[in-house]
């Protein structure tokens, strides 16, 4: 039987020098795939002043001219290093470089950005780009890949926005670093969102894991100032939290923060899927709760917590699902994570990223972890959002 040549490619390096960094992963990736037409690129922010060398010494060296990508402050790979050993790398705090190349059906992306404008509306999302509007009327983004702005307040408006409007699937993550929050969109950019649109002739599955469980019932809000939550079902809302996270907890609230959250069911879906977001301040003088999300009167949430052995459960619902849906062996795939869980929440020995190995072995994936993910037509935390390519 003949062997069929791959498709895609991913190699990493951890070198603190940019130039060599680029070799090693061009090393890594020996012969690239007959065709390849679109690559993503993951840099940690130790590397951030240097993504613009990286990118068109990248794009000089390997001949592909369409290039997508940010910066996290720490990235993940399934791939070869300049030896060609594949092995599951998650790097934090240290400089790190991970490379996807791919052979994409011809027409089947477009790379985009996007920004802001004003109109008589109000602000609106514009998608630019060489060559976006003639794609855009001949093609439908089915699946769009992308990477967005934490700095800007506005996004998730802008996100379900640019679903809605497109008819799109979003799949991703937002920037994060200790210093600058670049984007790639062919070229550098600090742009709302950029990304890659796709149509049906790149066909790909999508899924989302929560790293955070709910520990309590749905509640209701009933007294609230946008942020801070006075009443919920009628009583003080830290009379709630308390009953719900229970005594121990209740005895020393110093403790809870970055282990109990707030979670918000998504309408129109059961309990599975929710947004967390962060409790930010707890005031006894009025017994409120005040958060990182307005919240209208009427709202359901519940507290949830950060959870290990629940996050890693999910993770693998999440890769038996992924696996039962796939018509076809997957042959690539991008992995967006929350800042808060890789090492903060399995170990440190690359143990989020070797789960998905072990499921779908050495496949070629990159990834960073993010200041919030991306999945639909919102804005997530504490989840991991897998899109795979096959």
């Amino acid at each position: 039987m003949a062997v069929v040549p791959p498709r895609f490619k991913a190699a990493y390096s951890l070198s603190p020098d940019w130039a060599k960094a680029c070799n090693e992963v061009i090393s890594g990736i020996g012969d690239v795939p007959n065709g390849a037409n679109l690559g993503f690129i993951y840099v940690s922010d130790i590397l951030v002043d240097d993504l613009s060398s990286i990118l068109a010494y990248l794009r000089k060296k390997i001949n592909v001219q369409n290039w997508s990508g940010t910066v996290g402050i720490g990235v993940a790979a399934t791939a070869a290093d300049q030896l060609g050993r594949i092995t599951a790398q998650e790097v934090y705090d240290y400089p790190g470089l991970v490379v996807l190349v791919g052979a994409f059906p011809e027409g089947s992306f477009q790379v985009f950005e996007s920004g802001q404008i004003e109109t008589d509306e109000g602000v609106k999302l514009a998608v630019t780009g060489e060559g976006v509007e003639s794609w855009l009327e001949a093609n439908i983004p089915y699946l769009s890949v992308v990477h967005g702005d934490p700095r800007n307040y506005d996004l998730p408006l802008q996100l379900s926005s640019l679903a809605a409007g497109l008819e799109t699937y979003l799949v991703g993550g937002l920037s994060s670093s200790r210093s600058e929050l670049p984007q790639i969109a062919n070229h550098l950019t600090e742009s709302t969102l950029s990304g890659v649109f796709f149509n049906e002739t790149a066909p790909a599955i999508t899924g989302l894991t929560q790293g955070c469980s709910p520990i309590g019932p749905k509640r209701m809000v009933t007294s609230v100032d946008e942020r801070q939550i006075f009443t919920i079902d009628g009583r003080p809302a830290l009379e709630v939290m308390k009953e719900d996270i229970g005594e121990l907890l209740s005895r020393d609230l110093s403790n809870i923060g970055g282990y109990i959250f707030i979670g918000f069911p998504v309408e129109g879906t059961d309990q599975d899927d929710y947004l967390v977001r962060n409790l930010m301040s707890i005031d006894t003088s009025d017994n409120s709760l005040c958060i990182t999300e307005e919240v209208d009167v009427g709202q359901e949430l519940f507290f949830c917590r950060r959870d290990n052995e629940a996050a890693r459960k999910d993770l693998n619902r999440l890769l038996d699902d992924m696996r039962a849906r796939l018509p076809s062996p997957p042959k690539a795939g991008l992995y967006y994570s929350c800042l808060g869980r890789g090492q903060a929440l399995f170990g440190p020995n690359s143990e989020e990223l070797s789960v998905i190995r072990q499921e779908f072995g050495d496949m070629p994936l990159v990834g960073f972890f993010a200041n919030g993910e991306i999945s639909h037509d919102r804005l997530y935390g504490y989840t991991g959002v897998l899109t795979l390519f096959y």
